[in-house]
């Protein structure tokens, strides 16, 4: 019994710092732009079954898998409406190119008069 009150801090910290990571890739897939159903999920077994992962990457990511999971399965009515979206935009090179054409961008920058370029040299 007094082992248990001895460890009791280390044992606070390792379960805090477990809760603390779980559904890392869950959180990181929906930070961004949509990418279906499970995304975190998805990157936990892909990372698994890479060739090209560390070594030391694939133990969290085995661990990091079932809160993923938990994770994607609560926020799954969010992906669905971020799926139903059909203006979305996934990348940001697309954002970027849309964001052009509503400004005009192109047209603009060929009504716009040409660099003078100074060649004489001093």
């Amino acid at each position: 019994m007094k082992a248990i009150y001895k460890y009791r801090l280390a044992g606070l910290l390792a379960c805090s710092a477990l809760v603390g990571t779980s559904g890392c890739s869950s959180m990181m897939s929906h930070t961004g732009a949509s990418q279906g159903y499970y995304p975190g999920t998805r990157a936990s077994a892909e990372m698994l079954t890479d060739d090209q992962s560390s070594w030391a990457l694939k133990p969290l990511a085995l661990i990091d898998l079932p809160f993923s999971a938990v994770l994607d399965t609560v926020l799954l009515p969010w992906d669905y409406l971020r799926a139903d979206d059909s203006q979305s935009i996934d990348s940001p090179r697309a954002r970027v190119i849309e964001a052009e054409k509503l400004a005009h961008t192109q047209e603009h920058l060929a009504e716009a008069a040409p660099l003078a370029i100074n060649t004489t040299q001093q």
